[in-house]
């Protein structure tokens, strides 16, 4: 038997329920389906964060998490609010992004390889920004092309177990790039040196 969550494990778990929860009232909000903003829960999600951002988490693992977990708040707060104001102002902008989707369209599907973002990392852990940055690039190109995508949490671990791999082969640096390749998603990572040392897509 595996040992028992610890009660950080429990109280980020909490966390990410609620986010997740919160992600899937807004969608509904600005689809229709409910006639205001989720203002409850959205409270109770940011006391949750600036609660567990006082605290002082010693487990690396736990630290990062919780770190990946407030970025993705902070990157959809500010989404919603600006989805808020476009739909108070009456303008067309459409809920889903904040900034432009980086597929328009669906991708032809052809042999030439088409690159969508690349984002390179020394620490992850203190590079939230360009990590969500990269997630929500990845998961358009997958919802695009009907693809399934990985909880930010898990694609965060991905991304930092990556680098310290790598980083141990006395890389100072791993690039992350997003591709549309034959029709499908392709994620890679490469050393500091160019050498391709993941490929595919998880």
């Amino acid at each position: 038997m595996g040992a028992a969550p610890s009660e950080i494990d429990r109280q980020l778990q909490r966390l990410e329920f609620e986010l997740r929860r919160l992600e899937a009232e807004y969608n509904m909000f600005f689809s229709g389906r409910l006639p205001r903003p989720p203002w409850e829960t959205r409270s109770r999600v940011e006391a949750l964060v600036k609660q567990y951002d006082r605290a002082v988490i010693q487990n690396y693992g736990d630290r990062f998490r919780f770190t990946t977990l407030q970025s993705r708040f902070a990157a959809f707060v500010d989404l919603w609010d600006r989805g808020l104001r476009a739909r108070d102002e009456g303008s067309p902008m459409s809920f889903g992004r904040g900034r432009p989707a980086v597929v328009k369209e669906p991708p032809k599907k052809g042999p030439e390889e088409r690159v969508l973002h690349v984002a390179t990392f020394e620490d992850p852990v203190r590079e939230t920004g360009k990590l969500t940055e990269l997630y929500e690039t990845l998961a358009d190109a997958r919802r695009e092309l009907g693809e399934d995508t990985l909880p930010f949490h898990k694609f965060a671990d991905v991304v930092r177990t990556q680098v310290e791999k790598m980083r141990q082969g006395g890389n100072a640096a791993v690039a992350f790039r997003v591709a549309i390749k034959d029709g499908k998603v392709n994620f890679t990572a490469r050393t500091s040196r160019g050498a391709n040392e993941k490929g595919g897509t998880e």
